[in-house]
């Protein structure tokens, strides 16, 4: 067993996983998991540049996290930064910051890698399950970007062809980001003179849908979004939606890990926060007080994803890129 510690750092959240594994017999021992909403990418659609004040978000964060990766004595570790940090001109402050706290220098990955780790870490559970058709759809909804990967488990990243009785050939997997989020989509579209439109008018609703269409119409470029069979949904827009479809009063990961959600629960719940207010939306306890101002343009971005491909509904999966980066580390 080797111990790891992955933290992965968004455009909304940064999270940290500790865990023991053995890449020989897949035992995964979970020991810590945390999240703190830091909106790293805070303005960055807009002015190209990571704020002072979400930077110091983010390395009060990675403090917390670097004081528990000494305690449980972590023999390797990895920074996986995505898509704020890829688009910011000033990343090397960021890198700068987080080599000074925690002794790694942060990876800005690929839209294609972080599709690759979270198609890892939601499918790795689901190898051997019969009730689940293939290939997986896999369509992490960040807060920047959206990844979308379609393959079946254990298959390689690039696309090659698969060849009859060649086992050093598996099947490929199609992977393609694109730069639609629920934070990105949330300034972009529902901010008016620095706040939030409560709620959003048809109009702001009809130019979220236009972009996640273009964003679609994109990703069908490179990813065969028409074969996949199982939808399986990541990140806090999904997870949210599912614990508030599940009737939860409390964020309860146990029940949201791959519960299914129906197309009419995701319809119904998004129409529901898009006709609310920032202080209806908050009351809603299974927000996290991080989410309610970007809940709205996720769930919508959920929605659109799902009319599309044509899935009656999604798998969600507590496990994403972040157990995908801490098996790259096993």
């Amino acid at each position: 067993m080797t111990r790891v510690a992955a933290v992965d750092c968004g455009t909304n959240s940064i999270r940290l996983l500790v865990a023991d594994l053995d890449p020989a017999t897949g035992a995964f021992t979970e020991l810590d998991r945390r999240m703190t909403i830091v909106r790293l990418g805070q303005g960055v659609d807009r002015t190209g540049r990571l704020a002072d004040e979400a930077l110091e978000r983010t390395f009060a964060a990675c403090r917390e996290f670097a004081e528990v990766i000494r305690e449980l004595k972590a023999e390797r570790v990895r920074f996986v930064a995505t898509s704020a940090s890829r688009d910011a001109e000033n990343r090397e402050d960021f890198v700068r910051g987080v080599v000074d706290i925690l002794g790694v220098e942060p990876e800005v990955i690929s839209g294609d890698q972080e599709a690759e780790f979270s198609f890892t870490g939601a499918t790795k559970e689901l190898s051997g399950r019969d009730d689940l058709a293939r290939p997986f759809l896999v369509v992490d909804i960040g807060g920047g970007s959206t990844e979308f990967v379609v393959g079946e488990e254990h298959a390689r990243p690039s696309p090659t062809t698969t060849l009859a009785g060649d086992a050093s050939r598996r099947p490929s997997l199609f992977a393609r980001s694109v730069d639609v989020g629920c934070v990105r989509m949330t300034e972009r579209h529902l901010v008016a003179d620095g706040a939030v439109v409560d709620p959003p008018t048809p109009e702001r609703i009809a130019a979220i849908r236009e972009d996640v269409e273009a964003a679609l119409d994109l990703a069908e470029e490179t990813v065969p979004l028409e074969e996949a069979r199982t939808l399986v949904g990541l990140a806090g827009s999904v997870t949210t939606v599912a614990a508030v479809a599940l009737g939860l009063t409390e964020y309860d990961w146990t029940r949201i890990h791959h519960a299914r959600i129906s197309l009419e629960q995701v319809r119904e719940i998004t129409g529901r926060l898009l006709a609310s207010t920032h202080e209806q939306r908050a009351a809603i306890p299974v927000i996290h007080p991080g989410r309610v101002d970007v809940i709205c343009a996720g769930a919508l971005v959920l929605q659109a994803v799902m009319e599309r491909v044509g899935a009656h509904e999604v798998v969600v999966s507590e496990h994403d890129i972040l157990d995908g980066i801490a098996w790259s580390i096993a």
